[in-house]
């Protein structure tokens, strides 16, 4: 099968179980989304919707944050781990964002970039999801799913990102990214995934890729 056609196929298919989905991360406008994306760094989404509404009671503005102690911050957001870094990341870039850009979250993949603790994912995720600028973040959820399913070679995340945007309209980006978020948690996890009777690696992923997760499982 083309590649085009499977794209086809897995985006048919995709619209059929999450026709509408939702951002997994609770939030309110641009700076809290920002602030949430950073804490999800190697925690839940659900994790973080519980740190966040005692974080924002505390600040929900850059200005009010910039204001707070890094140990309050650290405090509110520990049970997201890396609490160290993630509190200084979300101080200074509340700072920069005062100092820079007018308190406001630029509409700027390059400035986003520039915040301390914001990475090129983070970056394409507050475009994609809070002004609707097409993107395509891919992390390693995504870059999972692209592999098992033929898209993309799996060499990095970096290159998932390519084939991915090269494959899909960019009309479609921004939706196919949730709509894959939520289908690997749904029905392609990384651990115990049953490729026979998922309803797009049963026909889309190889019998060598098939092969080889197995290996990495035994390895594991």
């Amino acid at each position: 099968m083309k590649r085009a056609e499977k794209a086809a196929r897995i985006q048919a298919i995709l619209d059929a179980h999450f026709p509408e989905p939702a951002i997994p991360l609770a939030h309110d406008d641009p700076f809290t989304l920002l602030v949430a994306v950073v804490l999800s760094a190697q925690c839940t989404d659900e994790r973080v919707n519980r740190v966040t509404p005692g974080l924002f009671a505390l600040a929900r503005t850059p200005a009010a944050m910039a204001e707070l102690p890094v140990a309050e911050i650290r405090t509110a957001i520990r049970p997201c781990g890396l609490s160290p870094q993630k509190s200084r990341a979300i101080r200074e870039l509340s700072r920069l964002l005062v100092e820079r850009h007018g308190g406001e979250v630029p509409r700027d993949l390059d400035a986003l970039e520039a915040l301390p603790g914001v990475g090129h994912k983070t970056a394409s995720v507050v475009m994609a999801q809070a002004f609707g600028v097409p993107a395509f973040p891919v992390d390693t959820h995504i870059h999972r799913l692209a592999w098992r399913w033929g898209l993309s070679s799996g060499r990095s995340v970096a290159q998932t990102e390519r084939d991915l945007v090269r494959t899909f309209a960019p009309a479609r980006w921004n939706t196919l990214h949730l709509q894959f978020i939520w289908f690997g948690r749904t029905h392609c996890p990384a651990v115990g995934h049953d490729a026979k009777v998922c309803p797009i690696c049963s026909w889309a992923m190889s019998r060598v890729r098939a092969a080889a997760e197995v290996r990495r499982r035994r390895r594991a």
